[in-house]
């Protein structure tokens, strides 16, 4: 009926789809997203229609994007042990540390438990790494991001 490709339709839907997802999700203001749609080069009329249909719908966008976000366990406790092997038949003189750590998580309001084991170097590596992460959010550009996902 319009003489246009199949393709073409399709590409233009999961672009639009795409754009109002994204926007909605960011909670852009309408100065931004006139900014960013006029870009696109469509005429004032198609970028008032957009902008509209960005707004009547942003708030039912989040809240169905919300409910499709996957829930994730949560910490709940920690507990832990550390293992020391002094010697075997074999070897009378070794130390072999071991730690083991029982981690319990929050999920849909179910517990459950998982049990891991390391040695202390790896887990004072894993410990580095995560100060550098929690140092690294506290940076401007990791907070605007974070700002802007909720």
């Amino acid at each position: 009926k319009l003489n246009i490709g199949v393709d073409t339709i399709q590409h233009g839907v999961e672009g639009l789809v795409y754009l109002l997802t994204e926007s909605s999700k960011l909670m852009i203001s309408e100065v931004d997203f006139q900014d960013s749609i006029h870009v696109l080069g469509f005429s004032d009329e198609l970028n008032k229609s957009l902008l509209q249909l960005y707004l009547d719908n942003r708030k039912e966008i989040r809240s169905i994007l919300g409910e499709l976000a996957p829930r994730l366990p949560s910490y709940h406790s920690l507990e832990w042990r550390l293992d020391v092997q002094l010697a075997s038949r074999s070897l009378r003189q070794q130390i072999k540390p071991a730690v083991t750590m029982k981690l319990h998580l929050n999920q849909n309001e179910d517990l459950t438990a998982q049990v891991l084991q390391t040695d202390p170097a790896t887990l004072l590596h894993l410990i580095q790494q995560l100060e550098q992460a929690l140092g690294e959010m506290k940076m401007n550009h990791c907070r605007r991001i974070v700002r802007n996902m909720k």
